[in-house]
């Protein structure tokens, strides 16, 4: 099976205009040797591929019907080496903690651990030139709501990711 030796990450989908602004903002920011992805947000970093065909079932029993939850990009954020938008979304919350607990026993720490949801725009920096952009970038911070529009699987192989399952909320 193609994949088969590849962890699995789960991400959410977000509108078009929504995705188009946070990807400006990390192609504006992010090291461009590093940037090989979309801007996005991660709800889990790393599920083995033997939950692959188990994970596409759940991510469509949370979407399939499903009104999309509601999200707000409420604030900035220090990665230490980065800078990311911090997201309010207690519906995508919700599900995901019912994933973590379908998915218990296979969870990494990072993903057993509490989540933070957030979209990081800046990454593999100094710690003094992510200071200056979270300085900068909090000077005109406004709340703004956001669209999650699904949630999607993808193989990690170590480059851009390759897709594996999208499931969009009704």
């Amino acid at each position: 099976m193609r994949g088969a030796a590849s962890p699995l990450i789960v991400t959410a989908l977000f509108e078009r205009a929504d995705q188009a602004w946070f990807d400006a903002l990390r192609r504006e920011h992010f090291p461009p040797e590093r940037n090989q992805l979309d801007a996005h947000l991660t709800l889990f970093h790393h599920l083995p591929p033997s939950a692959a065909e188990e994970l596409k079932h759940r991510l469509n029993a949370e979407t399939r019907g499903i009104r999309a939850p509601v999200a707000k990009v409420s604030g900035l954020m220090s990665l230490g080496r980065g800078v990311g938008y911090r997201i309010e979304a207690p519906e995508l919350t919700a599900i995901r903690e019912g994933l973590c607990e379908a998915f218990a026993g296979l969870l990494m720490p990072q993903d057993a651990g509490r989540w933070r949801p957030h979209v990081t725009i800046q990454n593999k920096v100094t710690p003094a030139l992510a200071g200056v952009l979270l300085r900068t970038l909090s000077k005109d911070f406004r709340p703004r709501a956001v669209q999650v529009i699904g949630l999607a699987s993808w193989w990690y192989r170590g480059g851009p990711w390759e897709p594996h399952s999208r499931h969009m909320f009704a």
